[in-house]
């Protein structure tokens, strides 16, 4: 369980709040204990309610506080992985001119590989569709491609949405956790107010002069409707990730293999098909070495690709023909519609492959700061392409005949072998790039819920965010094979690559759309622009490709539609088991009605019961209850809970408090988690972290209790309970400490509970309340001494697991989508014990259903 993802960031995240961890702020506090994370003033672990424990009313009353100085709760975590850093490589001041250069290299390996080969095939595309007639032809095609390159990758991408990412997260999913940051629209009911607390939330208070934006928050949070819609716009979007990751390497390395029919007539289609199949085996298998290791292999290689590309351009608009600079000038794609009419439209297909790779431009950016993808976009990445693109029109003005390889055919012929090989690099680049953007996807996915658990991988111990995912990655390259094999045509594969990125770029658009309405609250006739241009844009060179849907690129289609219905099933199955759970779980009035014996025999040690709830006691401990002949002397519930941000601060990350009267021994921890936190489980750090975060939980319950009790003085306590709790006395060196609260003694309360027994793990009389300093301390020291003969006892994992089935009365539909689909995804995904290297002899499971 301990984690290294929240570890310390070395200032590569600060909060946009002025205020120092230590100084004192106001916040509000709610006095009713229902919720856990209400009561958490601080954003650390040690925070303490008046009442001591939970309950389960949900009416909530807040008062505004002074709070103490936040206090790191978990802070010996932050030693796990020293100088941890959240952006991996920035083009920082403060780095050598060589580590500059390495930078650069590892953005172009990781960022562009997939828009840097597009000039293998646009053109080869985009006139296979529209055959050449003339040099016009040739001209409204460049200015077609050169105007869709800087719209959608240059104004889109670089210069608007990468700043929508969440905390320098970018895709799909980092734009669905920063709008549900800002509105309630997570299907899953376990947000608390204590979440808003995290400082990586960065939250911006609408101004009450934008109305606008208080309307569009409120009508996402009322409406189901809107918050199913919205979720589904963004499982689409991840699905089209998903297959791009597929068609990428297939499109990339298809396109470079097929230079070698050009330097050797003798190769087949077959041979070639071959060659391409072996290349994508050895691009999928290199992938668990992480991004570091290859991209700073292969980012000189890109390097050069991108320069041979400015090369070879410059050489053809010097040899064949410079006028092609007139394609700038947009009246020429009015000319190529006006002459090609209907031609004209399909090869809108192939004139989007020129901007494939944006998205995975802004899926990745979570490897890499903002400014340093944008610079080297706008210095070194489009320049390059312009010229190559450029250069190709320059060749074809004389060759219209050869642009079926018009890459390969314009390149001069004593640096063709050389050009050759970093073409099929970089092609092997480029398919890295959607593979990278779509485990990270997929992870982020897993964290919000929506995508089964599986194996991830860290590939650095150094820097958190660089992942890699088995079985996907091995997945990916079966159907990538699969695919050509089956469509070996360079255009049917440009079909499917088509939809599947403008499918995602869409969702984008729609995304970014609601970004800038609800958060960045700029100018409505702004917005309006934005979605008509890029929307109205991408739903054009939509319409091309689904024309074109027949030839073979349904099979993408397919694949996305599968991909999508994995992920709303899972969605909508964990959604309905947590409801289940919330609604069956146990009433406090029962627990404490069984007594500090919890109705069996109390058991030294230490049980740590995992649980979803965020609240209230899971009904599977009732199981346990009514399952074992013994239950342990503590018990901690634990809730590993992921929020919408990216990070959570190490001091941010842990919310602790008592379950129950202190002589319960019961107690709750929720650790909570943003999707790119990296988790390193180890049980037995975990362990020593949390006994030493319970111990600072209990020092500062009695200085809390203290500050209450002063506060309201001695006419607030209207009951013995209350007397018992309000007692305190200041030390000589100014602590301060509880007085009379039974510690490791069995309080009975006979009001409540006149039959409960002592309980087996540690008889000792109940003591009365003392008023000297000696018996607070020696009160304290009790509870300590508890704690740890408890954990010398041993710590037993208890893990419940939970099914649900449909009812009989259910429709046919629920109990297919549930009793089959939903239930071969869990037998199948990853167990919770898996994430846990825990000794099979310190686990404890029981299984529970439920009928939903």
């Amino acid at each position: 369980m301990a984690e290294d993802g929240g570890s310390e960031r070395g200032g590569g995240m600060q909060p946009t709040s002025s205020m120092d961890s230590t100084e004192s702020r106001w916040v509000f506090q709610d006095d009713d204990e229902s919720e856990i994370d209400d009561e958490e003033d601080k954003g650390d672990a040690d925070s303490f309610e008046p009442t001591g424990f939970d309950s389960d009313e949900d009416n909530v009353e807040h008062r505004l506080i002074r709070t103490g100085p936040r206090i790191d709760s978990f802070d010996v975590e932050a030693l796990e992985v020293p100088g941890a850093q959240r952006n991996e490589y920035e083009l920082t001041e403060g780095y050598s001119l060589g580590r500059r250069f390495v930078v650069a290299f590892q953005i172009l390996s990781v960022v562009f590989g997939d828009v840097g080969t597009s000039p293998l095939y646009t053109f080869s595309v985009m006139f296979t569709k529209a055959p050449i007639n003339g040099d016009e032809d040739v001209l409204g095609a460049l200015s077609l491609v050169l105007y869709t390159l800087i719209l959608i990758p240059l104004i889109k991408y670089v210069l608007i949405v990468l700043w929508a990412n969440d905390d320098g997260e970018g895709g799909t999913f980092a734009l669905y956790s920063l709008i549900c940051r800002h509105a309630k629209v997570s299907l899953l009911p376990n947000q608390l107010p204590s979440d808003a607390r995290i400082s990586s939330f960065r939250l911006k208070v609408p101004s009450a002069e934008l109305e606008r934006s208080l309307r569009i928050k409120e009508r996402l949070e009322t409406s189901v409707t809107m918050k199913r819609l919205l979720l589904i716009l963004v499982l689409a979007g991840t699905s089209m990730v998903i297959a791009d990751g597929v068609v990428t390497p297939a499109m990339s390395v298809v396109s470079a293999v097929g230079g070698l029919k050009v330097g050797v007539a003798a190769i087949n289609e077959e041979e070639a098909v071959s060659i391409a199949v072996a290349f994508l085996v050895v691009l999928f298998s290199v992938q668990k070495f992480g991004t570091s290791k290859v991209g700073l292999a292969v980012g000189p290689a890109l390097f050069i690709w991108f320069c041979s590309l400015a090369g070879v351009g410059i050489y053809n608009i010097v040899k064949y023909d410079h006028s092609v600079f007139k394609a700038f000038n947009p009246v020429h794609i009015y000319y190529f519609f006006k002459r090609n009419t209907t031609k004209a439209w399909y090869a809108l297909g192939g004139c989007l492959l020129c901007a494939t790779g944006s998205e995975a431009m802004f899926a990745d950016l979570c490897y890499f700061s903002v400014r340093s993808v944008q610079l080297t976009f706008v210095f070194l990445v489009l320049p390059c392409l312009l010229l190559g693109y450029l250069g190709q029109a320059a060749y074809l003005m004389e060759n219209h005949a050869n642009y079926e390889t018009v890459f390969f055919s314009s390149i001069p012929s004593g640096a063709f072998w050389p050009i050759l090989v970093i073409a099929n690099v970089a092609a092997l680049i480029a398919s890295r790039t959607m593979t990278t953007a779509t485990f990270s996807c997929i992870k982020q996915s897993t964290a919000l819920g929506c995508f089964p658990r599986l194996k991830i991988i860290h590939t650095s111990r150094k820097f958190m965010g660089q992942i890699y995912i088995p079985a996907i990655n091995w997945f990916l390259m079966v159907v990538c094979v699969i695919l050509v094999c089956a469509v070996s045509s360079i255009t049917e594969i440009g079909n499917a690559y088509g939809i599947a990125e403008l499918g995602v770029m869409m969702m984008t658009t729609v995304l970014t759309t609601i970004v800038m309405l609800l958060i960045w609250q700029i100018n409505i006739i702004i917005v309006l622009c934005f979605t008509a241009v890029f929307l109205g844009m991408e739903l054009i060179f939509f319409s091309s490709v689904l024309w074109s849907v027949s030839d073979g690129s349904w099979i993408i289609l397919v694949f996305a539609i599968v991909m999508f219905l994995v992920m709303y099933i899972w969605n909508y199955g964990s959604k309905l088991k947590y409801e289940t759970e919330v609604r069956q779980k146990m009433s406090m009035d029962l627990l404490r009605d069984l007594g500090h014996n919890l109705g069996t025999v109390r058991a030294p040690g230490i049980g740590l019961l995992y649980s979803e709830l965020v609240k209230g006691v899971p009904a599977i401990f009732g199981h346990f209850l009514t399952t074992l002949p013994a239950i342990h002397s503590m018990i901690i519930f634990v809730c590993i809970k992921y929020v919408p941000v990216s990070v959570v601060p190490q001091n941010e990350r842990f919310l602790f408090r008592r379950v129950c009267p202190k002589s319960y021994h019961i107690f709750r921890c929720i650790a909570r988690y943003g999707y790119k936190d990296a988790r390193k489980e180890n049980h037995q750090v975990f362990e020593q972290l949390l006994i030493e975060s319970l111990e600072k939980f209990i020092r500062r319950e009695a200085q809390e209790r203290s500050l209450e009790s002063d506060g309201d003085g001695d006419d607030d306590n209207d009951s013995e309970e209350e007397s018992i709790f309000s007692k305190v006395m200041i030390a000589p060196n100014g602590s301060m400490y509880s007085l009379g609260i039974p510690l490791l003694s069995e309080f009975l309360d006979n009001n409540a509970n006149p039959n409960s027994e002592a309980s087996t793990s540690e008889e000792i009389k109940p003591i009365a309340p003392a008023d000297s300093n000696s018996d607070a301390e020696q009160s304290f020291e009790r509870e300590l001494s508890f704690i740890h003969k408890a954990k010398e006892s041993g710590v037993v994992y208890l893990l419940g697991h939970g099914d649900i089935r449909a009812r009989k009365d259910s429709w046919f539909i629920k109990k297919l989508v549930i009793n089959y689909f939903y239930a071969f995804l869990r037998k199948n995904c990853r167990r919770g014990t898996a994430n846990l290297s825990v000794p099979h002899s310190n686990l404890m499971q029981v299984g529970m259903t439920y009928m939903v």
